[in-house]
């Protein structure tokens, strides 16, 4: 570029913002129709890769070799439908006699547990009991002592695997490990804490849980011993998965005597079933957030290409006088087309400003997780320059085609 353009691009650049600074109720409105349209789409955007993450995250931790099995029909629950429906015998007949199986960890809880060491309290955390290996059955990894035992399991002794949140709350840094603490109405010993995974699931934060034996669970807290409310089934595998659940699926028929009009009464859950709705969750969000920033772009647009119209009449005499002292065509549409720019680019930073405090407002109550990415920032700005381009052109045309005699009247 030689150094004559440059230096005309310049001054128009000058020209641009001294406009746009005499004319600020206007700009401010241009500003807020472009941020509320670019705030939207930053929305999706994160909104969307941090959904994608967290499929990634929650397929790792939950394992593509491991099927989640629950008591009940989650899918066709009727009002008053059981939920206790799987057994004992259903744990030993799959242990013994699924083929593919590796282990198979039952699970009751007991929601609400107040927990308490010496002068700390904590009012309510899920107690889980489970037999040997749950670390292990979950891919869990203990950040310090061991995992339960068989031999737990069978004196029904009181001992608990910590989660990373009432380890804590209880216990601040310290270890945990050896420790005793009081739950409910009887004292347990730590004997590990789960590392933090820092995931959400059924409604709550899967790291606020205490895990005992079952035994313990049902014998202090006084639970029916003949159900199981899940079961977590890991297979040897895991590249034949939809075979291996299918044969769970089969089994689970046939061992509570279903026929085949009758619908299930248990569900079981796979990694594949967690991605399939995160992407149907995923595809609504697009649907839903997508029209709104469509809507919401279209009418910033529309609101500078208004603007921007009343703009060329209101400073037709401007318009006129530098046509008159030698301004071309081209130097009027790129200063109105500077003046579209330097607005759209303001309200796209604007947007992507508010986009991100929403996005971290959701974040913070649980309902989305909003990532930043330079993906995020260059789209918005992109996508609030093309509104300044796209909707200020034909303004900017007719800025430039005005005649300068009319103009100076006042005619134009």
């Amino acid at each position: 570029m030689s150094a004559g353009a440059l230096t005309l691009l310049g001054r128009l650049r000058r020209m641009a913002l001294a406009a746009l600074w005499a004319y600020k109720a206007r700009s401010l409105f241009v500003i807020l129709g472009v941020a509320f349209g670019v705030a939207s789409l930053t929305l999706i955007v994160t909104a969307v890769d941090g959904a994608e993450r967290k499929a990634v995250e929650l397929v790792e931790w939950f394992g593509p070799d491991a099927a989640l099995v629950f008591g009940g029909n989650f899918k066709k629950r009727a009002v008053g439908a059981r939920t206790d429906t799987l057994t004992e015998d259903d744990l030993r007949t799959i242990s013994r006699s699924l083929p593919g199986v590796s282990l198979v960890v039952p699970m009751r809880t007991k929601p609400d547990v107040p927990l308490r060491y010496q002068d700390k309290n904590v009012p309510g955390t899920l107690v889980v009991g489970a037999t040997e290996d749950y670390a292990g059955a979950w891919n869990w990894p203990l950040v310090e002592g061991r995992d339960l035992s068989a031999e737990d399991v069978r004196l029904g002794a009181r001992v608990a695997l910590l989660g990373d949140k009432p380890s804590r709350e209880l216990f601040g840094d310290a270890s945990p490990v050896g420790r005793t603490f009081q739950m409910g109405k009887f004292q347990v010993q730590v004997i590990g804490r789960l590392k933090y995974r820092g995931a959400s699931g059924g409604g709550g934060d899967i790291d606020d849980r205490v895990v005992i034996p079952i035994t313990t669970l049902t014998s202090r807290f006084n639970l029916d011993r003949k159900y199981y409310r899940a079961m977590r089934i890991k297979f040897l595998e895991p590249q034949f998965m939809s075979a291996q659940v299918d044969n769970l699926h089969a089994f689970l028929r046939m061992s509570h005597h279903l026929a085949d009009s009758d619908d299930d009464d248990f569900s079981i859950i796979t990694a594949d079933e967690i991605l399939k709705f995160l992407s149907a969750f995923k595809g609504g969000l697009v649907a839903f957030l997508g029209v709104t920033a469509a809507a919401a772009m279209t009418v910033g647009g529309f609101v500078l290409a208004n603007l921007f119209s009343i703009s060329v009449s209101e400073r037709s005499r401007e318009i006129g006088l530098k046509k008159a002292l030698g301004a071309t065509k081209n130097a009027i549409l790129l200063q109105f087309l500077l003046e579209a720019a330097f607005l759209t680019a303001v309200g796209g930073l604007v947007g992507l400003g508010l986009g991100l405090g929403l996005g971290q407002l959701l974040t913070r109550l649980g309902m989305l997780q909003i990532l930043f990415s330079w993906k995020v920032f260059f789209l918005s700005l992109g996508s609030a320059l093309a509104i300044g381009f796209i909707f200020g052109l034909k303004p900017a045309q007719a800025a430039a085609a005005l005649d300068p005699i009319a103009a100076l009247r006042g005619d134009a």
